[in-house]
């Protein structure tokens, strides 16, 4: 009886199979913990992006209803604002204290710039903020920017005084 290939042999022709089987097997494990880093880091840049849409939204609503609290028909232009730096400095008014608390909120945001137009009775406030890890560069190299925009009416009806 012949036997094509005794035990010995076979034992042979295996010799550094198993050296390429834990080759493979790195390599596969290698591309799975990339991958699990690079969703990772996605997941980061996702909740960042999402924490500073958050963020942006709480402070345009907050001033919105600071707004309708104090909407005095005389007083409601007084809270346009063009950007930041037109807010006042000096807290000695309901009215200024509300623009002041805005521009220090929005600016602490990262490249926080923010305005408030007023047209009659219509409000329109804009916040951007740089979304910096969140959105990181486009194309041209620039860092990409987040941009909320709420307009409202604000009823500015006369508040009858019991």
């Amino acid at each position: 009886m012949y036997l094509r290939g005794s035990p010995e042999r076979k034992r042979r022709l295996q010799q550094g199979f198993s050296l390429l089987e834990v080759m493979i097997a790195v390599f596969i494990t290698a591309i799975g913990v990339l991958g699990a880093a690079a969703m990772q880091l996605s997941a980061l840049k996702y909740t960042d992006s999402s924490r500073l849409t958050s963020q942006a939204s709480f402070i345009v609503y907050d001033v919105i209803d600071r707004i309708r609290a104090n909407a005095d028909p005389a007083q409601l232009t007084g809270y346009e604002i063009a950007n930041l730096d037109s807010a006042p400095g000096v807290a000695n008014s309901v009215l200024s204290t509300d623009l002041m608390d805005f521009a220090s909120a929005v600016a602490s945001m990262p490249g926080g710039a923010g305005s408030i137009a007023v047209d009659g009775s219509q409000v329109t406030v804009e916040i951007s903020w740089s979304e910096g890890r969140a959105g990181g560069a486009d194309n041209d190299g620039e860092i990409q920017r987040g941009e909320l925009v709420v307009s409202t009416h604000v009823s500015i009806d006369s508040v009858v005084a019991l």
